[in-house]
């Protein structure tokens, strides 16, 4: 398809790493471990094809409820691949940050995450948006916190309080989220960037993440730029047509 619409922000739920392992006969770490690689090469074409903010559903604040043997293994991947993590967001320019809440992860994890954003802060072209230990509604309840606390000690005016103003409260000042994708299937957005998503377009290929490649993204923006964005209006030349 030519003149294909670039979306400025994507969102990918990454999901189907442990059935992918477990329909091979693997453990779900196998999984998790592909999944890990496959995000890598992908994050790479998704930003050249001129998309300039990415954002990834790693781990929820939920997934805390999954086995230790699990938890330990994805926390493990973060930790044990800074390196490569590093290396690759320099050769590649890009800027991380991280979204989510700090307890419950290891002084390890934080100092390994405070490293990677510290290291890329001065990349300003793409920005790839780690959604790690993520909750939506905490995101929310956080933002409104520190509104409240900034408001009771005169740093904010709350009648001046507005859309533009709260984004700039919550885990990243961030555009709007164009296109949300999830792999595996699954229908629902699961408590992700709910504040972000609420002009997304919705995509849900069956490919499980693993092997969502980039001909799958070709197909993802192929229905992204069918799609026909009216945020709430009416496109009259369109409609008498």
């Amino acid at each position: 398809m030519e003149n294909l619409k670039i979306p400025s922000h994507v969102a990918l739920i990454v999901d189907g790493n442990g059935r992918w392992a477990e329909k091979q006969g693997l453990p779900r770490s196998k999984g998790h471990a592909a999944g890990f690689q496959n995000i890598q090469t992908l994050t790479a074409y998704i930003f050249n094809k001129g998309v300039k903010y990415i954002s990834a559903y790693l781990f929820s604040t939920e997934n805390f409820k999954r086995s230790e043997k699990e938890v330990s293994f994805i926390m493990g991947l973060l930790t044990g691949k800074a390196k490569e993590i590093l290396e690759f967001c320099k050769k590649e320019k890009i800027k991380v940050v991280f979204s989510g809440r700090k307890e419950n992860l290891t002084s390890k994890i934080i100092e390994t995450i405070e490293n990677i954003e510290k290291e890329t802060a001065n990349f300003t072209n793409k920005t790839f948006n780690v959604c790690f230990n993520y909750g939506a509604h905490t995101e929310i309840i956080d933002a409104t916190k520190k509104i409240v606390n900034d408001s009771l000690n005169g740093k904010l005016d709350i009648d001046l309080l507005d859309e533009q103003i709260y984004n700039k409260y919550l885990y990243q000042d961030l555009p709007p989220v164009d296109l949300l994708i999830r792999t595996s299937g699954e229908q629902r957005i699961s408590n992700f960037m709910l504040w972000q998503c609420s002009y997304a377009e919705f995509y849900f290929p069956e490919t499980l993440f693993p092997d969502f490649k980039e001909k799958d993204f070709d197909l993802a923006l192929e229905n992204y730029t069918a799609r026909d964005r009216r945020f709430g209006g009416i496109d009259y030349a369109k409609k008498n047509h």
